[in-house]
């Protein structure tokens, strides 16, 4: 079984780069970089990690194929607490707001609205994945967590290209595989999930960084390497949107943190400088010099439901002020973090 999937893996990688160059029947996929919210997003505020895709659509949340023209595409991820299920696609619309139509979704929620909604989607479009999914708790992730996350969280988009033959490699890719979870929040988390995808267009772009991150991969991380990767290579056409938190459900959620960042900017901060001031230092001089990742532009477009059709558009202009440029620029000149980093994603590293 894992020759077989090393197989297919290799493949994909081979088409990625034979098809990297070419400029035909282009199509769009995104980094979804989704922000802490919550209690639990106080206590680790590393963020979640999606990959959308505009040419592949979810057959059932665990078997993939190429989209009809009217539909616009699935968001996938990894995820914990799903009948034992590593990944997890969902259509874009019910991904962000639980409904079908963009139409359908309120300007603003309640949590009684939040819990109707999820709860009407799951009973008309989750059955495949088992009767009794947990709906997840402070500790490990549920079914909830698959739907309506705009409720809970602002979420930034970074859009690049692929080609029809990278999405048809990547559905068998998927298909293919056991799709059996071996989550782990240190090294198998939603960003390594990310990671690896993202490496099949990108081979050898993605890996963990033992500074700033300690050995993890981070959703802030894996975004800065993207615009990184996007400023050298300009066929990419690297876009950013935000999709902002939908009000009334939540608190606003939080900015997306490195894991220095998170241990320096919190509570961690003191117990860590009583038990060795040295360790303390060495995290703060980390932080200052490789966990300040600038990654957001400081007017990013803001998509809203009845426009979500821009993060499909034909060709994304490498010269507009959201693009790679301006965002890689940012990324190597910042001394400070980004005050537009807001609120509006889940704990990506949380279960």
């Amino acid at each position: 079984m894992f020759l077989t999937r090393w197989t297919h893996i290799t493949a994909f990688i081979f088409i990625s780069l034979i098809t990297l160059s070419s400029t035909s029947s282009h199509a769009q996929a995104a980094l979804l970089m989704e922000e802490p919210y919550g209690f639990f997003g106080t206590l680790n505020p590393t963020g979640h990690t999606a990959i959308y895709l505009q040419r592949v659509c979810a057959e059932t949340p665990v078997k993939l194929r190429r989209c009809q023209p009217d539909e616009l595409g699935a968001v996938i991820a990894r995820y914990q607490g799903i009948n034992g299920y590593d990944w997890v696609a969902i259509p874009l619309i019910p991904y962000l707001y639980s409904v079908e139509d963009a139409s359908q979704v309120p300007d603003r929620v309640d949590r009684t609205m939040v819990t109707s909604l999820r709860q009407r989607y799951r009973e008309a479009h989750l059955q495949d994945l088992g009767d009794h999914l947990a709906n997840g708790g402070f500790l490990h992730g549920g079914w909830t967590q698959l739907v309506g996350v705009a409720y809970e969280r602002r979420i930034y988009a970074f859009r690049f290209q692929t080609t029809p033959t990278q999405d048809d490699a990547l559905i068998e890719l998927m298909n293919a595989g056991p799709n059996r979870s071996h989550f782990n929040l240190l090294f198998s988390n939603c960003a390594d999930f990310a990671r690896e995808l993202l490496n099949t267009w990108f081979p050898s772009t993605f890996r963990r960084s033992i500074l700033p991150d300690a050995g993890m991969t981070t959703p802030k991380q894996i975004s800065h390497k993207l615009v990184k990767y996007a400023r050298k290579h300009p066929h990419v056409r690297l876009a950013v949107f935000e999709i902002p938190q939908v009000p009334g459900y939540r608190r606003q959620s939080h900015h997306n943190k490195s894991i220095s960042e998170s241990l320096i900017t919190t509570g961690y901060a003191v117990p860590i400088f009583l038990l060795n001031p040295y360790v303390a230092g060495g995290l703060f001089v980390d932080y200052l010099v490789r966990g300040h990742f600038h990654t957001i532009p400081s007017d990013p477009q803001v998509l809203s439901p009845d426009n979500l059709s821009a993060l499909t558009a034909p060709d994304a202009d490498p010269e507009n002020p959201n693009s790679a440029g301006e965002l890689a620029h940012s990324a190597a000149a910042a001394v400070s973090p980004n005050p537009q980093t807001s609120n509006a994603a889940n704990p990506g590293l949380e279960p």
